[in-house]
Order: C-alpha cells, then structure tokens, then sequence
C-alpha cells in the first residue's frame, strides 16, 4: 500500500464523504483505498508544457513495461487510471487485472503507467503520466480517471474540473492520430456521493469535446460487490473475479463501439 496523506476538506464534505473520514475506523478505510484517495486539490497536476504546478521540470517514471501480450505487433494501447486499472489487491496484477485480460483478448501491447490514488487532481506530485502516455504514442488511449477526484471534491471542485479538460485536451493535440475511449469513472459502493454524478459530467463532456468513445455505467460495475463475490479482502477494490467480470463489460462495450476481439 502507498503512503498517503489525506487532507482534510477545507468545507464540510458531503454525508458519504464525513462518514467515512470520521473516526479512526472511517479514517482507516479512507486512506486504504490503498492508494484510491491521494493528496487533495493542493497536489501538483502537472503541466500541458512538460513542467509542474511550480514551474519545476516534470519527473515520470520511465520504467513502465510495455507487455505484449502474447503479440508483438499488435496495437499499442495506454491506460490511464488509478488502483482499480492497475490492479491493486490481485495476485498477478499484470495478469488478472482487466487490462490484461481485453489486451490479451484483442492481441492488444499493453501500457499501463496508472497508480494507486491517482486523480486528475489526487495524488499527483510531480507524477506526469499524460507525458508517459505521449511518449510512448500509443494506438488507442483507455481513460478510466475521476473516482479519487471525489474525496477532494469539496472545495476543489473548480480544480478538479479544470484538470480533466487540461488533461484530455492535452493527450488528444499530442496523440491526433490515436483513438480515445473514456470510461464513466469507477466507483466502489453501492452509496453514491453527489461529487460523483458532477464529476461524471465533467469527464462526460471532455470526453465528446475531444471526439472520444464513452463507456457508460462503468460507476456501478462494482455494486453488489461483496454479495456477488467480486470484492478483494480490503473490502474497496475488486478481487480477481471482479476484475475477470469488468473485462466482460469492457469487452462488451468495446464491441459496441467497433472493437470486437481479434483473437
């Protein structure tokens, strides 16, 4: 699990939101997310000119594996998003996480620089995974951002909307040739904030500005996650059942847009 600092709102946060920040338990289950909440709207986002909030250089990992897959030659596909797209709590991450499994699927070259806490505007730090993304120029760009943005919801809203239109505007001028699918942010229990519908919106509308595919009900694949055996023991992220089970409505999305297997 990633050491996280969670900040407290600088209003009050919505009733979902103070129930789970309040009380040690609470507080507990809020940074475990292990790594789903990060630093909050005071974070560096990273800027569109290859510097940080601050004005310094940007720092990315350059260690991300590119993993074919079974098939060296097949379409180079980035994912940007957050613990549930990494595949945080599995075993084999790089094997059982959905990524994987609609990469192998589809002879898909698999590019995954996502991280635990990440949000567009969480969790950030000098961190530029959009620069790692257009680096690596892939074919088709997966965007899955936006469920870690609600826990700095209050009081950064503004933030938080400016850095989803910052960031996809960003990758589709350096990636014009690249296809972008944009999936309805995750989200982890059944009890849905407010924060979550906005930030749907916002993701929504960057989404079709930029010509994107959109994946939607993609915020209630995990309901019923702990009745239907698809939550991990951490009781916040999808076990390898439920990773197996977002790869069967991606892949069912993926073909109503056009991209059936090739496999």
């Amino acid at each position: 699990m990633d050491a996280l600092t969670a900040r407290r709102p600088r209003r009050s946060a919505p009733p979902l939101l103070r129930r789970m920040l309040t009380g040690a338990v609470a507080f507990a289950a809020a940074i475990g997310l292990a790594g789903c909440i990060g630093a909050g709207p005071g974070s560096d986002t990273g800027g569109a000119n290859g510097q940080n909030s601050q004005g310094g250089a940007v720092t990315s990992d350059p260690s991300t594996p590119i993993i074919d897959h079974g098939d060296p030659d097949g379409e180079l596909v980035a994912f940007y998003g957050d613990s549930y797209t990494i595949g945080t709590a599995l075993s084999d991450p790089e094997a059982e996480r959905w990524p994987a499994l609609i990469s192998e699927e589809r002879g898909w070259r698999e590019f995954n620089p996502s991280l635990n806490g990440l949000g567009f505007v969480n969790q950030r730090g000098d961190r530029d995974l959009p620069g790692q993304i257009i680096a690596a120029k892939p074919d088709i760009v997966v965007v899955t951002m936006g469920l870690n943005d609600n826990f700095s919801y209050d009081g950064g809203a503004d933030e938080i909307h400016a850095a989803i239109d910052r960031d996809l505007d960003r990758l589709h001028e350096k990636l014009p040739d690249a296809r972008f699918i944009v999936v309805e942010p995750f989200w982890y229990q059944d009890e849905r904030p407010d924060s979550l519908a906005q930030i749907i919106r916002w993701v929504h509308a960057a989404a079709e500005r930029i010509g994107a595919d959109w994946v939607s009900g993609a915020s209630h694949w995990m309901d019923g996650a702990a009745k239907r055996g698809v939550l991990a023991d951490d009781g916040l992220h999808p076990n390898a059942a439920g990773h197996a089970d977002f790869a069967r409505r991606m892949d069912a999305a993926l073909t109503r847009l056009g991209l059936p297997a090739t496999r």
